[in-house]
C-alpha cells in the first residue's frame, strides 16, 4: 500500500491518509477483508507519528472504511459497500452542485443542463 504525503498540501497529513486509503477502497485496489499495515509500521513506513496514523484511522473506522480489532489489526471492512455507495453519491452531488452553479452564471436552462447530462451520461456509456 502506497502513501504519499504531500508537505505542500494544505490537507493535515492525517487527511491524506485518509483520503488515500479511501480513494483505494473506492477503486478496488484494497478489498474488503484485506489488511492494512499497523499504525507504528505505516508511521515508520511513511516517516510521520503514530498518532497522525491513529487519527486517520480512527476517522475511516468512523466512516466504516476499517475495522480494528485488539491484536489482529485493522482491515478494509466487509460492510463498506453501502459506506462506498454513499461516497459516490456526496461525490456525484459535490460535481453536480459545481455544474449547477455553472450552468446559472452563463445563464443555461435547467432543460439544457439535462440535456447535456443525458449526452454525456450516454456519451460515456458506451
Amino acid at each position: 500500500m502506497e502513501i504519499i504525503i504531500s508537505s505542500n498540501s494544505s490537507k493535515p497529513i492525517y487527511e491524506q491518509i485518509s483520503s488515500q486509503i479511501k480513494a483505494m477502497v473506492m477503486s478496488g485496489k484494497l478489498q474488503p477483508g484485506d489488511p492494512i499495515p499497523s499504525m507504528r509500521a505505516l508511521a515508520k513506513i511513511i516517516h510521520v507519528s503514530v498518532i497522525t496514523v491513529q487519527k486517520a484511522y480512527e476517522e475511516l473506522q468512523r466512516e466504516g472504511f476499517i475495522e480494528t480489532t485488539v491484536g489482529r489489526g485493522s482491515f478494509i471492512s466487509a460492510h463498506h459497500r453501502d459506506v462506498i455507495q454513499e461516497e459516490h453519491q456526496r461525490r456525484m452531488e459535490e460535481h453536480l452542485r459545481l455544474a449547477v452553479e455553472a450552468a446559472r452564471m452563463s445563464g443555461t436552462t435547467l432543460e439544457e443542463l439535462i440535456r447535456l447530462l443525458e449526452m454525456c451520461y450516454k456519451e460515456d456509456g458506451q
